[in-house]
């Protein structure tokens, strides 16, 4: 079952969602909606009683829950309760919101781009840059940041070819790369630009992006060709892709004699301090 992990915006608030290919229809995070509908701060509470409520009243949509790996806050993946679009829609009416009715018209809507977008794989990439640009990003940084995501689907093709397991696996081998490059493990990294939920990549600068591409592109290039077998093999691929940029930053921060790794938001400086090259 071939799946895709995106994320979607409503009303500016995040709902995670993977696409089924083989099924042709998306599931949708419970927990992100039931935030949105209902404004909780604890939505897996509100989700518990009503999954309790669904079940003990033999409602035919409880047995329609999925359960899928998706990105938590942390960046983890975990299993996540998922419904399909219809039923979704199901479950929205059941929770009391003024909300609903935009919600559902969303959904629709969210429906029909993915089956524009199948047609005319530019719509995507079209859509994403408007999401970006309504979150403040400049149209330049945009433009890397969706060649980033070129870049890195490339990446994971090939750890899916080289039999690695999407999740805590990935996870080990981007850390390898960006320990390799930046010097810093992804968590330092987030710690340094005072990150708690966010993207790490949403938060780079141009020059920290155009690294991080160069590292998942050699990494991509060197397995290519050395064709690494398990865990162990893999992660000596993705430190010498890491070198390749680490050898390509300290170049730059050579001529420069400022550090490429910045505190810096691309949305507007967080603080002014740099890390020594």
């Amino acid at each position: 079952m071939k799946k895709e992990h995106s994320i979607v915006l409503f009303n500016q608030k995040q709902v995670r969602r993977i696409w089924d290919e083989e099924k042709g229809e998306w599931y949708f995070s419970i927990i992100d909606v039931v935030e949105i509908l209902t404004d909780t701060t604890i939505p897996k509470r509100y989700w518990s009683d009503l999954k309790s409520k669904l079940g003990s009243e033999g409602s035919e949509v409880y047995e329609k829950i999925v359960q899928l790996k998706m990105t938590a806050p942390d960046g983890k993946k975990r299993e996540t309760d998922c419904f399909s679009t219809e039923n979704l829609l199901r479950v929205v009416q059941s929770i009391p919101s003024p909300k609903a009715e935009p919600f559902k018209l969303w959904l629709a809507k969210v429906g029909y781009e993915r089956i524009e977008e199948t047609e005319d794989p530019e719509l995507a990439i079209d859509r994403a840059m408007k999401t970006y640009l309504q979150k403040g990003y400049s149209k330049e940084w945009i433009n890397q940041r969706l060649k980033s995501i070129e870049v890195r689907k490339g990446l994971t093709d090939e750890w899916q070819e080289r039999g690695m397991e999407e999740g805590a696996e990935y996870a080990i081998l981007t850390d390898e790369i960006t320990g390799a490059w930046a010097e810093r493990s992804v968590k330092e990294y987030k710690k340094f630009k005072g990150l708690k939920k966010e993207n790490l990549r949403d938060n780079m600068t141009n020059l920290e992006l155009v690294l991080n591409m160069l590292a998942e592109a050699s990494t991509t290039e060197i397995s290519k060709k050395k064709k690494p077998k398990g865990m162990t093999e893999n992660k000596r691929i993705a430190r010498e892709g890491g070198v390749v940029a680490k050898k390509a930053r300290k170049e730059i921060e050579k001529q420069t004699g400022e550090s490429v790794i910045s505190a810096e938001n691309v949305k507007g400086p967080q603080n002014k301090k740099k890390l020594k090259g």
